[in-house]
C-alpha cells in the first residue's frame, strides 16, 4: 500500500532470496488467495511504510501465511524475519542508532497453533486409502488366474470390462468401509473437524477410492502370482503414494524428472482434498480440479486392465 522506492526495494530483496515467488492478488484482498491455495504468504506493507522509515520511527508490516502445513509455515516466517534483517542492515537512509525499526508481525492461518495432526494425519488418509484397497483387489483377480476361475468368465458372454466393472464395485464398497472406519477413528483421536464444505471430501473419496481399486485391478491383470501382485502394489502403489504425493516432501522440492512423475500421482490430488476439507476448508473453489485428474488417471488404469484382459481372454 505504499509502493515507494524503499517498499519496492523490500519486496525485491524478497524475491532475491529465490525462496519466493510472485502470486497474482485476488479481488483486491490479501487473504483470497491464501484461502484458494494460490499463495502460500501475503506481505502487507503500510501506506507510510518509508515516510516513517526516514522519520526514524518504528514500521510495522504484516505478514500471513498459510499453516496448512506447518513446517512450510515455518521456513517462511524464517525467511521473512531473516530478510526483513538484512533489508534493515543494507539500506543507508536507517541510521544506525534506530533498533529494528521495521517489525515484522506474523500469523499463521489455517492453523494457528501449529497442530502436526492436522498437516500429517490428513496426508495419511492419501497413503492408506490407496494401498490397502489396491492390494485386495489385486490379489483377488490373481486368485482367480491362479486357481482358474477366471477361464469361466471368458467362456462366458462377459466383457473384459463388465467383469472389471463388477470387481470394482465390490472393492470400492469395501475400500468405502474402511475410509468410514480409518476418518472415524482419526477424528475420535486426533479432533479433526470439518472445514467448510464437506461435499469435496464425500466426492473426492469415492472418486479416489475407484482410482485405488483400477490400480490394483491392472497391477492383478499383469501378475503372475499373489506374491508378485503384494510387491507390484506395494512398490508402484505405496512408495508413490507416500514419497511422490507432498505427504512427507513438498511437492516443488521433488527433483526433475520426478517431479513431473507427481503430476500423474492420485494420491497428491487427494492429499489436497482431505487438507482442505479438515484444515482449509476452501471447498471446490480451491481442489475444484483435483478429483477430476483422480478420476482421469484412474481411468487410464481400468481401461488399461481391461485391455490387458481383453488380450488374455483371447488368447485363451
Amino acid at each position: 500500500m505504499d509502493n515507494s522506492y524503499l517498499s519496492r526495494t523490500y519486496v525485491e530483496r524478497l524475491f532475491a532470496t529465490n525462496q519466493f515467488k510472485p502470486a497474482p492478488l485476488l479481488n483486491n484482498d490479501p487473504t483470497a488467495a491464501i484461502d484458494r491455495g494460490t499463495a502460500k504468504a501475503a506481505i502487507i506493507i503500510p501506506p507510510n511504510f518509508e515516510r516513517e522509515i526516514k522519520s526514524r520511527k518504528p514500521v510495522t508490516i504484516q505478514a500471513l501465511v498459510d499453516g496448512t502445513d506447518v513446517n512450510n509455515a515455518r521456513i517462511i516466517q524464517a525467511s521473512l524475519r531473516a530478510t526483513t534483517q538484512f533489508f534493515v542492515r543494507s539500506v543507508d537512509l536507517i541510521p544506525a542508532s534506530v533498533v529494528e525499526p521495521i517489525n515484522t508481525n506474523v500469523r499463521l492461518w489455517f492453523n494457528p497453533g501449529r497442530k502436526e495432526s492436522l498437516y500429517i494425519v490428513p496426508g495419511i488418509f492419501g497413503v492408506v486409502l490407496w494401498v490397502f484397497p489396491s492390494m485386495l483387489s489385486g490379489i483377488a483377480l490373481v486368485k482367480e488366474k491362479e486357481e482358474g476361475t477366471v477361464a469361466q468368465v471368458y467362456a462366458s458372454d462377459l466383457s473384459s470390462i463388465e467383469w472389471l466393472l463388477g470387481k470394482e464395485l465390490a472393492y470400492l464398497a469395501v475400500g468405502l468401509d474402511e475410509a468410514l472406519i480409518v476418518m472415524t477413528v482419526a477424528t475420535l483421536l486426533f479432533g479433526l473437524r470439518f472445514r467448510g464444505d464437506p461435499t469435496t471430501l464425500l466426492l473426492g473419496t469415492v472418486v479416489y477410492l475407484a482410482a485405488s481399486v483400477a490400480f490394483g485391478l491392472l497391477v492383478g491383470a499383469r501378475a503372475a502370482n499373489q506374491t508378485a501382485a503384494v510387491q507390484g502394489t506395494a512398490i508402484a502403489g505405496f512408495l508413490t503414494a507416500l514419497l511422490l504425493s507432498g505427504f512427507i516432501y513438498r511437492i516443488e522440492n521433488i527433483p526433475f524428472p520426478l517431479s513431473l512423475i507427481s503430476k500423474i500421482i492420485p494420491a497428491r490430488y487427494f492429499i489436497e482434498i482431505t487438507r482442505d476439507a479438515f484444515v482449509r476448508g476452501t471447498g471446490w473453489v480451491g481442489v475444484w480440479y483435483a478429483p477430476l485428474m483422480i478420476a482421469l488417471v484412474g481411468l487410464f488404469f481400468f481401461r488399461t486392465a481391461a485391455k490387458v484382459l481383453s488380450r488374455m481372454q483371447f488368447l485363451d
